[in-house]
């Protein structure tokens, strides 16, 4: 009998090789236990030996679908039950495109692909706005935009990290009137929350409207 702690099937379950880093799993403890009781769609960039795809398969209902996106051919091989691998390059935009035709909006999309600068920015840009709304995105191993073999470096402005920080400003668009530069946009109505951890990002996506200032009680003497 499975524990149902993630991290107990990452270390003791039956599955093919999974590589990841343990100060995850209280992550995603914390953010995917919301989406266990419901069949959901997960989409997940990067699938190595395909193990991990086999853990979302058994954490998550009976009832959901996992796909597998990586550039080799050889993953196709690991399909199984409840898990759909396509072959294609992330860090392209019809690869995007055919994924999101097939399969439509996910509940989950989960990059933990090429890690590469474009690749990452890419497949965010393409697939945010097809993330269902209250769904989840998170890209993993963010220390990548450190490693210049990754196209990264300390404060280089083509970073993921860097390209991150502007959506503090995206979710603050309707403040224009403290500073004329901000403008709303699409992040703007529809990032709800950006956590960072350790190598980790999950943004929450729900629709937002215009913060609203209430005042209620009397007045102060």
């Amino acid at each position: 009998m499975f524990a149902k702690k993630l991290i107990d099937f990452f270390k003791g379950g039956k599955h093919r090789r999974i590589s990841k880093w343990l100060h995850y799993f209280p992550v995603y403890e914390t953010y995917l236990r919301p989406y266990r009781k419901t069949p959901i769609k997960m989409l997940e960039y990067g699938i190595g030996h395909g193990g991990s795809l086999q853990m979302w398969k058994w954490y998550f209902h009976k009832g959901s679908q996992i796909v597998g996106v990586d550039i080799k051919e050889r993953c196709k091989a690991l399909e199984e039950d409840r898990i759909e691998i396509r072959i294609g390059d992330q860090g392209l935009t019809e690869t995007h495109d055919k994924i999101h035709e097939e399969f439509g909006e996910f509940d989950i999309i989960l990059d933990d692909g090429g890690h590469h600068m474009h690749e990452q920015i890419v497949t965010f840009e393409c697939m945010f706005p097809r993330l269902k709304e209250g769904g989840l995105y998170i890209i993993e191993d963010l220390h990548t935009s450190y490693s210049e073999k990754h196209g990264g470096g300390l404060e280089k402005d083509s970073t993921f990290i860097e390209y991150s920080k502007n959506w503090i400003d995206d979710m603050h668009g309707w403040h224009k009137r403290f500073n004329e530069s901000l403008e709303p946009n699409y992040n703007t109505e529809h990032i709800a929350g950006i956590h960072y951890f350790d190598s980790i990002v999950v943004i929450e996506k729900r629709k937002r409207s215009k913060p609203i200032t209430q005042r209620i009680g009397p007045d102060s003497f």
